[in-house]
Parts: C-alpha cells; structure tokens; sequence
C-alpha cells in the first residue's frame, strides 16, 4: 500500500485526454448504472467518511486545545475517546483516569457534559462531574451539535460538486440526468457517501467521448477504452496494492478513472470539513460500503485509502473476517469453529460448496460472497431511528417520589433534545407513545402512554406524561406487595434502588409505521455509542 503525507490537501489533476484504443470492459449499461446509483454498476463509488476521535477533537475544538496536545474524553474514571497525540504514550480506552495520568503527566482529561439533579433538566461542563456519578447523568449533545454542523459542511460541498456539474449538464448529451449524491450518517462521527451520479457527470465532463453512447435498448456495447497514460494519484492518499495477478503497468479501465474522480471529491468534502470546523477525517473509497468502512479506519487518521476493484482481494486478505459487519458476533463465532480460522485468506480457499455442507444456503452464499468484497447495500439516506431511550442506574438508590420526579425533568430535557435534531419542530417526524420502565434485578415495571397528536410536544408535555406512568408504576409496586406496614415501606424504599427510564415511542411518516425512539444507558462504554441515522 502506498501512503504519504496527508497535507496539504491538493486536488488530483485530471487525466489527460488521448486518443481512445480499442473497447473497456464495461458497457454503456453500466454507466447508466452508475448514474443511477445502482447497486448492479461495477462502476459504482462509494465513500465511508469517519471522523478521527471524535469526541476527543469535540474537546480540542472547543477548548482550543494545540493539536500536539494529548486529551481524553472522560465518563466518570472511564476513558472513552482518545486523541492520537494521547495515544503515543500507550493510553487506550482500556484503562482508567487515573492510570492515563500516570503514563501521560500533562494530558487533558476533559469530562463528558452532564445533567445533574435538582438543575432543571440544562446540562453543563462541570469541574467536579467525574465525583458526582450519583447525581449527574451523561448528555452527548455538544457532540451531537458538531455532528450536525460537520454533517451540513459535507452535503454543502457535495451540492457545489452537484452544482457546477448541473451549469454543464445542457452540454453533456442526452444520458446524463445528474442526481445528487446520497448521504447516510451512520453515526454520530461517519457517513455512507454514494458517489455514483456526480462521478457520472464528471466522467462525461472529462471525457467528452463518453457522451456518444447509443440510443435506445443498445446499451451493451463496450466503452471505448479510456486514455492508456497512467492515472495521477494524490501523492497523499493510501492506494492499495493491486492483486497477485494485476501490475501498474496494465492500462486503467473506466473503474480506476472513476475511484480517481471519487477521491477527488471527497478529498475536497475532508477539506472543507477542515477548514470550516477544523475537524479532520479519514476516509475510504471503494465500490461498495463494506469496503469503504474497511479503507477508512486502515490509515487514520487524516488520511483516506482507495481499494480500485483490481486490489480488492489484496486488500481483504489482510484481514480477519471477524472486522466485517455482521460477522464480529455470533455469526463469526459459528464460522471460526466450523472452519478453524479467522482470516479471509483461509476462507478464500473454501468453496461455495463447502459452505453450503455446514451453512443454511442463504447464509453459505452471503459468506461466500462478502469474502471476495461482494456488498449490494444500498446508501440509505434517511435510516429511520427506531428508539431513543434515556436511563441511569442509581448508585445509591433513591428513596422519595420527589427526588424521582427531578430526575424525569433530566430524561424529559435529554429525549427533547434529541426529538428536535429528528425534526419534531419541523412537524417531520412526530413520537407516538411514552414510556417509563425500572428495573429490579431481573424485575421489571413499565407503562406506557399516548402522546396526544393535537398537543404540541415539549419537555413539559413529556415530563408531565412520564410523572403521571412514575405513579402508577409506583401503584404498581405497592399493590403486589402489601402483606404488613413494615413489607409495605420497604418495597416503596426498593422502588429507587436501580433504573429509572423513560422511553419515547414513534411514528414515520406514515402512520402504520410504528417504532421505538432510543440512546444507550448511562454505564461507561455504552453512552458513548450512538448509531442513529440520518
């Protein structure tokens, strides 16, 4: 793999233009394909954009903190982002506060924003917050806020790529119909970029021969061949090495020509990044997501790596399949036991019938495929967040209605927050049901109630519902447990004891369409994680 230097940020000269040789391997269909963003387009470009230490360069942003700098993210003693100056000294998110000051004397240990009981549901930086676990609750929202400016620095640049190529379009032949890119956030620090239509129509811009493609069903005729000069990479990007049987030398077809075009764009959307938010990113360009994850997180950070089509089993076969999606779990488990390996390498040598001997069929042929870089996802880009959940555990437990009551303001104020980033404001999406759970041991109370459609929602409307499920959660517990005064009281006492949680049910668009709104609890390792989309 060949990488240097990230900066400065330099676009790719375009290839030059010479006369065309002889026919590419693919066809006018597939361009077509590619202009469509179709999942069937060997043609197809795909960018995974991943945000380096996220919450760590949340910290540095805002404090102004020198790059050079090491900093941690805190969550109670628990570190839970890392910047890379920080990781130098050996500190990862396996140790603890205390410990990383003790490999790194001058880092800056930076504590997450928290709620804190009794103050109204308004969450604050605070000096003291990693002493306060029993009084404070976690709030991601500063973090959320950049991930929505970084989010609309990317599209706007994308629409600018969208927009000079629309100036052109009238020029450009009768095929070409320019989309927008597709953009699905993955999470709160990446996305899912399609670049198919834009690379379309800057191929047909850069190769005007590309537009004289014929007309009506005769869309199988092959390409001409693209120019045989070799194509001028950005000297700061990571371009994997081709396969065993592919050299530098062989002629690039109009796959390569388009990974150039998407490095291009996205080099220029992690610029814009940088220089608006000062936020940088690593990035992977490919053809199709799962290996456009896999590039980004291979030389990070700042840097982005291309997997041309021809370096794709290379590539692969360095890893451990257990690092693709869906097959970290169970699934991974099942298939290292049944074949004695975690490497792809090994399992390339597996034929399809051999899966099939020790796998149900649909799974033997995913498998079979998702080794060899096979992924037909599509770019989504509005993933539906199915749940937002706000909880805490309470150490030491709580004992008086009232002291519950100022923690449902917290979780009121921590669901709103996250209910206007979805667009409740903007009437796009509205909840449908709340709902407040606690949890003894292996216990569990819940009810659940409708939020009514006429009323407009706030965290008065919500606090109000969930103090009115608090009661008769409470009645609950009371009424199977009355036997003497003395049981009564301590079941009221144990009702405090562990979680709290009110949840927020929705609805899509569409009415029929019923779903849970959600975050993860408040225990280092799980807050951090957020994986709605947008």
């Amino acid at each position: 793999m060949s990488c240097s230097s990230p900066d400065p940020f330099v676009a790719s000269p375009s290839s030059p233009s010479h006369p065309v040789k002889n026919h590419s391997r693919y066809t006018y269909r597939q361009l077509q394909l590619l202009r469509q963003s179709s999942t069937a387009s060997p043609l197809r470009v795909i960018a995974h954009v991943d945000l380096d230490a996220f919450y760590a360069q949340c910290e540095m942003v805002r404090l102004q903190t020198p790059r050079e700098i090491p900093l941690a993210v805190r969550q109670w003693d628990s570190l839970i982002a890392i910047n890379y100056p920080a990781r130098a000294f050996g500190i990862t998110r396996m140790i603890s506060a205390k410990e990383a000051r003790k490999l790194c004397p001058e880092i800056v240990l930076q504590h997450v924003a928290t709620f804190r009981e009794g103050e109204g549901g308004k969450w604050a930086y605070r000096e003291d917050s990693y002493q306060r676990m029993n009084t404070d609750k976690v709030c991601l929202d500063p973090y959320r806020a950049e991930s929505r400016k970084i989010l609309k620095t990317m599209k706007e640049e994308l629409s600018r790529w969208y927009t000079d190529l629309l100036d052109e379009e009238r020029g450009l032949g009768p095929h070409t119909q320019i989309q927008q890119a597709s953009v699905e956030k993955a999470s709160v620090d990446e996305v899912f970029i399609d670049l198919s239509p834009l690379v379309y129509g800057v191929l047909l811009r850069r190769y005007p021969e590309l537009q004289n493609g014929p007309d009506g069903d005769d869309r199988v005729t092959s390409l001409p061949r693209p120019p045989t000069t070799a194509l001028e990479w950005n000297q700061g990007d990571c371009l994997v090495d081709l396969d065993e049987n592919e050299t530098e030398v062989d002629d690039p077809d109009w796959d390569d020509v388009a990974m150039l075009i998407g490095s291009d764009i996205v080099r220029a959307v992690r610029t814009a990044v940088w220089d608006k938010l000062s936020y940088t990113c690593s990035a992977g360009i490919a053809k199709n997501k799962m290996m456009a994850k896999l590039g980004s997180s291979s030389n990070k950070p700042n840097r982005q790596t291309i997997v041309r089509n021809r370096a794709i089993q290379n590539f692969l076969g360095g890893f451990k399949f257990t690092k693709i999606r869906m097959l970290g779990g169970k699934l991974g488990d099942q298939v290292t036991a049944l074949f004695g390996t975690e490497q792809v390498s090994d399992l390339l040598q597996v034929t399809l019938e051999q899966f099939r001997a020790k796998l149900d069929d649909d799974t033997a042929t995913w498998l079979f495929g998702i080794i060899r870089g096979e992924d037909k996802s599509e770019v989504n880009p509005r993933t539906q967040i199915k749940s937002m959940l706000s909880a805490k555990s309470f150490r030491p437990s709580i004992n008086s209605v009232e002291q519950a009551e100022r923690w449902l303001r917290i979780f009121a104020a921590d669901i709103y927050g996250r209910l206007v980033e979805d667009g409740v404001l903007e009437h796009r999406r509205r909840p449908k049901t709340l709902a407040l759970h606690h949890r003894q041991g292996a216990q569990v109370r819940s009810r659940q109630s409708s939020i009514p459609g006429s009323t407009p929602i706030d965290e008065t409307l919500l606090f109000d519902l969930g103090r009115t499920l608090l009661r008769q959660v409470i009645g609950d517990g009371r009424a199977g447990n009355v036997t003497t005064k003395r049981e009564t009281e301590e079941s009221r006492r144990r009702w405090y004891k562990t979680l709290l949680q009110p949840v927020s049910r929705g609805q899509h668009e569409s009415p029929a369409q019923r779903h849970y709104i959600g975050d993860t609890g408040d225990e280092p390792g799980r807050e951090q994680r957020e994986h709605a989309s947008v």
